[in-house]
């Protein structure tokens, strides 16, 4: 997008919001330690699908997603990580794994983990693995329209 179409969203609806840029890095682990923002603080995006259909959860990068929590939220039949290659083809103008959590841009549902509601801000993917933003909570809730739901259970890594 990468970082433009983000911009001019949010720019749109004047929302404040910064702008980090880091080196290359591709896991929400190795953003955290190149940008000194903890994992509680950095939500990742995190695409299922459930039951055939697309979801876009966002969740802080110390925590993983619970599928099973999501197919019980859900009501689910069936969830499951989205592959690699549908990434590319729901997300075109992003860098794989770089999705901001805007699923709305998208036309595809947003799941937000509560444990993100405990903060007053969200730093997040712009698109590229190697922009980051960081916004207000309330002014992403807005936006973004996230479903709020137990979505994670704590990571074995620390982040």
């Amino acid at each position: 997008m990468p970082l433009n179409r983000l911009k001019d969203f949010l720019d749109t609806y004047q929302i404040k919001y910064s702008g980090i840029s880091h080196s290359v890095a591709y896991t929400a682990q190795g953003i955290a330690a190149l940008t000194h923002i903890s994992g509680k603080e950095l939500a990742k995006t995190v695409v299922v699908k459930a039951d055939n259909i697309f979801f876009m959860t966002v969740v802080p990068a110390s925590r993983r997603v619970d599928l099973a929590q999501i197919k019980s939220a859900l009501a689910a039949t069936s969830v499951e990580l989205a592959r690699e290659e549908e990434l590319r083809e729901l997300f075109p103008d992003c860098e794989t794994g770089a999705m901001p959590p805007f699923g709305n841009l998208y036309g595809i549902r947003v799941l937000a983990d509560e444990s993100l509601t405990q903060d007053r801000e969200i730093v997040f993917n712009a698109g590229s693995h190697r922009e980051l933003i960081r916004m207000a909570w309330a002014d992403y809730v807005k936006l973004a329209k996230p479903t709020i739901l137990c979505l994670t259970v704590e990571s074995l890594v620390a982040a």
